[in-house]
């Protein structure tokens, strides 16, 4: 007869091994224990209707076996994998990338498995990106679905990705980062456009008569947002709105087109959309022996750690990557969680850096 959990303390099999010598898996505690196998589950998954009797003699029986439950046994267990997923889009750039890293980090906090795609995209416009670059979204979500992604978080910094994201109809909660869907999704974003028109009004504050701007490319959420609120600003303020000149992230594009800056000599003020471009921008400048900030200002965004130590030290809107991440990690569990929505600000706070690049204006 088998005995059971009541009849006694289980007997002591100390070896770590199981009959046909490899690890013990959860059939050997079971029949060590004297229960079933949906026993020894509901014990892993602290279940409130195992007896205390019956949980101490599962336990006492993994302890003897020196069984150590493996992830999938508790999925098992629990009906949940433990895992999400993320799908970024050029996660080589830093703030994709730093978002990342917050993200796998608050996962582990919270004791769950990321599982990452990252999809490498050309600087395109939205117009531009094809059914095989939704068909590529479109395969990213049905492998993580596979795979068992309780839910989701994409970093879908280009309009052209929230589209398609929302086309492939995920069955998993979903939180999206720097997007503008519309459709009720989740969102989290930093505040792009009060950066800009902060950064703006701080060179127009210094006496200068406009700012320039050198742009992200055109179909970038974060890129669309600032230039539209440092064109809104200028204008608010009866500036002069220059053209703004289009790069494309890096800073071989702020040196491209800060060479062209470099050569007009009403150009006293730039506000970068990004640190790496303003860093071209500085190249230039100083190649063709523009002061900064004794000739130009410039002002470049998201604050990357060499910001304060290039020459001069730059002056720049410092994003909370960090921040994006965790919150759109809380979100996302609050929605497997659920039912009830967690309370989250989906727009995090961007904040000025002044630094020495920016000076007052050589005409006022």
């Amino acid at each position: 007869m088998t005995p059971s959990a009541a009849d006694g303390p289980a007997p002591k099999w100390r070896s770590r091994r199981n009959f046909a010598g490899s690890r013990p898996v959860m059939d050997d505690v079971a029949r060590l224990a004297g229960v079933s196998k949906q026993t020894v589950s509901r014990v892993l998954n602290d279940h409130p209707s195992v007896r205390p009797t019956t949980r101490e003699a599962v336990l006492e029986a993994m302890r003897s076996l020196g069984y150590r439950p493996s992830r999938s046994a508790r999925s098992l267990a629990s009906g949940k994998t433990r895992m999400l997923g993320v799908i970024s889009f050029d996660a080589a750039r830093y703030g994709p990338a730093s978002i990342l890293t917050a993200i796998n980090t608050a996962a582990q906090d919270a004791g769950y498995l990321v599982s990452s795609i990252a999809i490498d995209t050309a600087d395109r416009g939205t117009a531009d990106h094809d059914t095989a670059d939704h068909h590529t979204v479109a395969r990213a979500v049905d492998r993580l679905s596979a795979e068992g992604a309780e839910g989701v978080i994409a970093i879908a910094p280009q309009l052209w990705v929230g589209r398609a994201l929302a086309d492939a109809r995920l069955d998993t909660p979903l939180v999206v980062l720097e997007s503008d869907l519309e459709d009720g999704t989740p969102l989290v974003t930093a505040d792009s456009r009060t950066g800009a028109r902060e950064a703006t009004e701080h060179l127009l504050r210094l006496g200068h008569h406009t700012v320039w701007h050198i742009a992200g490319p055109t179909g970038w959420t974060s890129a669309d947002r600032r230039l539209a609120s440092w064109r809104d600003t200028l204008a608010a303020a009866g500036a002069e709105i220059p053209d703004p000149l289009i790069g494309d992230w890096s800073a071989d594009s702020g040196y491209d087109l800060g060479r062209r800056l470099a050569l007009r000599p009403d150009v006293t003020a730039v506000f970068a959309s990004n640190d790496q471009m303003a860093l071209g921008l500085l190249h230039a400048l100083h190649e063709a022996g523009r002061s900064v900030p004794g000739d130009v200002s410039v002002v470049g965004y998201d604050d990357i750690p060499e910001a304060a130590h290039l020459l001069p030290p730059l002056t720049t809107v410092r994003t909370d990557f960090t921040e994006i991440g965790t919150r759109s990690l809380r979100l996302l569990l609050g929605r497997i969680d659920g039912p009830a929505e967690p309370r989250i600000d989906p727009v995090v706070p961007v904040e000025l850096i002044v630094r020495d690049s920016s000076g007052p204006s050589p005409r006022r």
